[in-house]
């Protein structure tokens, strides 16, 4: 048995190009409580039942407006994830929810997000076009899981299995290379590497998030990011980073930022990280000698016992039916020194449960 305990660190930078930061995060490190807090230490908690949320939206749209746009869709997650609320999804009517329940929760959370930015949009002729990305990280029991629009990014690192990238860019250079038109390798230095074909706030076409689970994986290490980072730094940059700097998240959140500075800083850079530890439960040993033996199975044993107690009985019968046999029988025994032992072969019956 395990018990799951998660390290959280999370933070943004204007970079050094921009003038204002239209990219909006969030974390909640446990979601049965209403705390929308930014953890910047090493604390260890534990994975509570709600779970833990990691947002990220990278608005767009020009000045204040994709920072309007952004601040939308994180209101909408937070006003989505109360108590309350997830009371019903996680565990509805006494059972755990399934995947399928979870997705079309992620999927509809991400949709009133998108129609919120849309209606916004119509009230107030500043904000027109706006619009952003967003992806978000549910870590919820054995499982994460991640729901996205546009090209914000989840990737997961582990010193055991690698780095991979959890979701895939709803943008037009990974539309070529899906076709087969261009080699991924190309795909970072493409000049339209910031186009994207997805996202909230487009009156035109409606939002349409993509969905996924991942199985937990002890030291596993969560990375959520706007492209001010992915779109800067190579995948193994990032993931050298992460691998440098695993056993402390505040400080792998600078040296990321700093790594998306160093390279020019011509957008918005956010991050958002969470480390998962499993710590193993003690359980009771089968006895002193740390052997374990196996239980008897009863059900078995019930069975031999009553086939012997009806042995017994026939064989009490015929005894009491034939007399003079009896009288034979019970010659031969001396019953001053002498104990009658019904002897049976104990190899045969069987002690391992089914």
């Amino acid at each position: 048995m395990s018990e799951i305990e998660i390290k959280l660190a999370a933070g943004t930078d204007v970079g050094l190009v921009r003038k204002n930061n239209e990219d909006n995060f969030v974390v909640n490190r446990d979601l049965s409580q209403s705390e929308w807090i930014i953890p910047q230490s090493s604390e260890t908690i534990p994975l509570g039942k709600y779970g833990t949320l990691l947002v990220v939206a990278d608005g767009m749209g020009g000045t204040n407006a994709g920072e309007v746009a952004s601040a939308i869709a994180i209101e909408t997650v937070q006003n989505a994830f109360t108590p309350e609320k997830l009371d019903k999804i996680v565990t509805f009517e006494g059972e755990m929810a399934t995947e399928e329940a979870i997705e079309e929760f992620l999927t509809k959370t991400i949709k009133a997000a998108d129609l919120n930015i849309v209606n916004a949009s119509k009230e107030d002729s500043s904000t027109q076009g706006m619009g952003t990305t967003i992806v978000i990280a549910w870590i919820l029991n054995e499982k994460a899981y991640i729901s996205w629009c546009g090209d914000s990014r989840c990737y997961v690192f582990n010193g055991n299995s690698g780095f991979c990238r959890l979701s895939k860019d709803h943008s037009y250079v990974q539309d070529l290379v899906d076709q087969g038109k261009l080699d991924p390798e190309n795909a970072f230095d493409h000049p339209y590497s910031n186009v994207i074909t997805r996202c909230l706030g487009d009156p035109t076409n409606r939002s349409n998030p993509d969905f996924r689970s991942y199985n937990l994986k002890d030291d596993d290490i969560f990375l959520l990011c706007s492209d001010g980072l992915c779109g800067l730094c190579h995948d193994e940059e990032i993931m050298q980073i992460i691998e440098e700097n695993q056993n402390d998240l505040v400080a792998c959140k600078d040296q990321l930022i700093e790594a998306a500075l160093a390279v020019g800083g011509y957008d918005n850079v956010t991050i958002v990280l969470c480390h998962i530890i499993r710590k193993e439960t003690d359980e009771p040993k089968a006895n002193l000698n740390n052997t374990v033996f196996s239980k008897p199975n009863n059900h078995k044993f019930r069975k031999i016992v009553l086939l012997l107690f009806a042995l017994a009985l026939l064989l009490g019968g015929y005894l009491y039916k034939n007399p003079q046999l009896y009288a034979k029988w019970k010659t031969k025994i001396d019953p001053a020194d002498t104990v009658i032992v019904a002897e049976t072969d104990t190899s045969t019956i069987s002690l391992q449960p089914d």
